[in-house]
């Protein structure tokens, strides 16, 4: 039961235990009225009479029982609760480190709506096996063995007829329990892949509207939310009649007593006082066992949903060491370097090669590889086979944290926090000051869109950075990048969203960025790149050509074909 979770909860197993033995202590004194319940009839039975001293000392007893059993079942969830909140803090903040180690392509194939669901409603169903299946399922256990072992001393007969309904209700349990298993797994990739289903129509709202695919979208929207449903409906209607079964039997341990058990009596085998004494016993054992039993289904699931969350994070981690960055220089060299994506290569064995100091970009239709090769560089993912070095030095053999103190990375899409436009810029120094943000802010030609904001830089950035157009969150993105300072620099389409009339401030702001850098461009636009020192020309995953812009319009027939599209897009306008 504790075999996955335990190594979570650490030093707070012992506040799970206490709660335990809290609430053991209150069903204890929830059951001691039934006894005191005897004590009233046997005499009654035997044709004594009862003072009213005797029967009020009972009640009072019982009255002292039952405010007993409320404090300490307060108490004890007060108990398991401090032990379940901590326990899933130290899970997230687990599953956290394991989610960082992972590669980043492994986190994006999950997608948004899983890794949501993982992190807040996964994690949050276990509370509730921690903070009331464990404790209260043991404590409301060990009361019904214990009171059904006291039966045996009173009459070994009764207490077996008490007990025989326990087979047919464990029968029931096991069958629900089998079904239930079976179809867990399945459940919860339902579940999954209607979250996604949620977070990508209402991410894509927009675009759903502008080109008028809501009947289509919603199609998918409505499908997989209805075959979550009829997978939770079916589940539940195969369990149902065990559940039911189980539910009913289990709890009536009075089921043959009570008929055979009165003719034991009638026949003289059983005494009457032992009857009524065994009757007393089985109402004490109904109330916690139908509790227990409400928590049986779910101690299952507390392994499983451990292991789940494991599963779902199973990929190897980074290759990376502990070393720090001992590279001689920052040459950038790829060796024999093959990748693929879910077994399909995408990258073919290629070899290339990119000076300190000097500007290469990477050019090729889309598909090609260009970014690819890119996300390589910062370790995005680890290589199926060959290397890439910086310096020397195996990027695989140096922290991740090392390497990225070497990059700036700059891709077509940034993402912003729904903080300050300050703070955003920070990111690439967070110890920076307010005057090197501002000035960073500066050079990326920031200040003509800051001033339209009351407060200027420190205005909110908007969830996603939505209060700004692309080509504005672009040049943030690249004002983080002078902020870091960075001795190598990488640009995936850092003009992609780029309007003709802010590209020439785009390209002062990436003049700054790539001053007396190593820089690495990859571009649709040839316009941009054609001052590189060497332009590689990507073709399926493998180097087609190399060279500089006026070698490669000789010698490469891949590259002629891109010029003259880019030549032909510039000319290109609309005509009524």
């Amino acid at each position: 039961m504790y075999k996955k979770i335990k190594p979570y909860m650490g030093g707070y197993l012992r506040y799970t235990r206490r709660s335990a033995v809290s609430i053991t202590a209150a069903v204890i004194l929830s059951v001691v009225p039934y006894f005191l319940l005897y004590q009233l009839i046997a005499p009654l039975l035997n044709g004594e009479s009862l003072t009213s001293g005797y029967v009020a000392l009972r009640v009072v007893i019982t009255a002292v029982c039952l405010v007993g059993n409320a404090v300490l079942y307060v108490h004890g969830l007060d108990l398991s609760h401090y032990s379940a909140y901590n326990t899933l803090r130290n899970l997230r903040t687990a599953l956290q480190g394991r989610l960082e180690q992972q590669p980043l392509g492994a986190i994006r194939e999950l997608g948004n709506g899983r890794i949501k669901k993982v992190f807040t409603d996964d994690i949050e169903t276990i509370e509730l096996l921690l903070a009331h299946a464990i404790p209260e399922g043991i404590a409301n256990l060990i009361i019904p063995a214990v009171v059904m072992v006291a039966m045996f001393f009173a009459d070994w007969k009764l207490a077996l007829l008490s007990l025989a309904s326990l087979p047919f209700g464990m029968f029931a349990m096991g069958m629900m329990f089998k079904i239930g298993m079976s179809r867990m797994e399945a459940y919860y990739a339902a579940a999954a892949k209607m979250n996604n289903t949620i977070i990508e129509y209402i991410n894509g709202m927009e675009v759903v509207k502008v080109f008028n695919r809501d009947g289509e979208s919603y199609a998918r929207y409505e499908n997989d939310i209805h075959y979550y449903r009829d997978m939770t409906l079916d589940w539940y209607r195969i369990c149902w009649p065990w559940m039911a079964l189980y539910s009913s039997i289990l709890p009536c341990v009075a089921l043959f007593t009570l008929p055979i058990g009165g003719w034991f009596v009638l026949k003289g085998w059983s005494t009457l006082a032992d009857f009524v004494l065994v009757l007393c016993m089985t109402l004490a054992v109904g109330p916690p066992l139908l509790k227990a039993i409400g928590f049986a289904g779910k101690f299952p699931q507390l392994n499983y949903k451990v292991e789940e969350l494991e599963r779902l994070l199973d990929n190897p981690p980074l290759k990376q060491s502990d070393r720090g960055f001992e590279g001689k220089n920052h040459d950038i060299c790829f060796e024999d370097v093959h990748f693929s994506y879910k077994n399909t290569e995408v990258i073919h064995g290629i070899d290339l090669t990119i000076r300190e100091g000097e500007m290469a970009a990477l050019v090729g239709e889309s598909g090609s590889g260009k970014s690819t090769l890119a996300r390589l560089l910062v370790h995005f993912y680890d290589l199926d086979s060959g290397k890439i070095t910086l310096g020397g030095q195996d990027i695989t053999d140096m922290r991740i944290e090392a390497l990225n103190d070497q990059i700036a990375f700059v891709s077509q899409e940034q993402f912003l926090f729904n903080t300050s436009l300050y703070e955003n810029i920070r990111l690439g120094k967070p110890d920076a000051s307010r005057e090197e943000v501002l000035n960073a802010a500066s050079l990326a030609q920031c200040d003509e869109f800051l001033e339209r904001f009351p407060q200027g830089i420190d205005s909110k950035a908007g969830d996603g950075g939505k209060m700004l157009s692309g080509g504005e969150r672009q040049r943030i993105s690249l004002a983080r990048a002078l902020l870091k300072d960075a001795p190598i620099i990488v640009l995936d389409e850092a003009t992609a969203f780029i309007d003709p009339e802010n590209e020439e401030k785009m390209n002062a702001a990436i003049s700054e960025v790539i001053r007396g850098k190593t820089v690495l461009i990859i571009a649709h636009r040839l316009h941009t790149v054609t001052g590189a020192d060497q332009i590689i020309v990507l073709d399926n995953g493998n180097i087609d050509a190399r060279g500089t812009h006026e070698e490669l319009l000789k010698s490469s027939p891949v590259y002629q074909r891109l010029w003259a599209a880019a030549q032909q897009s510039i000319e290109w306008e609309v005509r009524a």
